[in-house]
């Protein structure tokens, strides 16, 4: 992260002193230079699980940052992919990075919206839905508003889908790392307005898979085989796959 290209620590510094929406708009020039950026490994395994699933005409990357997933989505879509965020700087990026590549292409068209996700802007307009690497920005209390955007955002028929890692064992650095960094977050929301809420450990499968089920949806999970199993054969990393029928 701290590289030529990436962020320096100053400016992750501010970036978490300030809103969620402020900090993406300055950290959106270097982002693609940090580990917080979907690793094309996981587009490309979402893109292969999701490709039986289709044709898919129109395309929607929920919190889509600088783009990551909108590109993974011109492959599975006919007509169109829209990437939506609240983050203006984001958007920005999308469209210098997305849009240089697709200008003089075929389609599907391309196209950026700014909205929260917890109040999309659509009603029956999309086919196929994703997101990837954002819902640790919402708290659970929000999430059925998110989940329930999605649903109407759909198509019958359509598909709401998003990778999800297994609980980490108390073991795993992993755990204690991402416990730390919750704890300090908690902290720092406590005594710092305005809050950043970003948060590892408030996504837990089956909260996740209640809220989907409250929404409309019916759900299937998908082991992502690329990514191996734990030792009690359980799958590391899920697609999680909702219906709205």
């Amino acid at each position: 992260m701290f590289t030529t290209e990436g962020p320096t620590f100053r400016e992750l510094t501010v970036q978490a002193l300030s809103s969620i929406e402020r900090g993406y708009d300055l950290l959106a020039p270097k982002f693609d230079h940090t580990p917080f950026r979907t690793p094309d490994r996981f587009l490309d395994s979402v893109a292969e699980t999701l490709e039986p699933l289709g044709p898919f005409d129109a395309g929607l990357d929920v919190c889509c940052g600088t783009g990551a997933g909108v590109g993974m989505l011109r492959p599975l879509c006919r007509e169109r992919v829209t990437g939506v965020d609240f983050s203006a700087g984001m958007l920005a990026a999308a469209r210098d990075s997305v849009g240089d590549r697709v200008r003089d292409e075929r389609p599907p068209a391309v196209d950026w919206v700014r909205a929260d996700a917890r109040e999309l802007p659509f009603d029956g307009d999309f086919d196929l839905a994703v997101s990837f690497g954002a819902f640790g920005h919402f708290l659970p209390a929000e999430r059925p508003a998110v989940f329930a955007g999605v649903h109407r955002a759909l198509r019958p028929g359509g598909v709401f889908a998003f990778p999800i890692g297994a609980p980490q064992p108390l073991s795993s650095p992993l755990y204690w790392a991402t416990l730390g960094f919750d704890s300090v977050m908690r902290v720092r929301n406590a005594l710092w307005r305005p809050s950043f809420v970003m948060y590892y450990r408030t996504f837990p499968l089956q909260g996740v898979y209640d809220d989907l089920m409250r929404a409309g949806f019916t759900v299937r999970l998908l082991p992502m085989e690329e990514f191996g199993r734990r030792e009690d054969g359980s799958p590391n990393w899920r697609l999680v796959v909702a219906d709205r029928l």
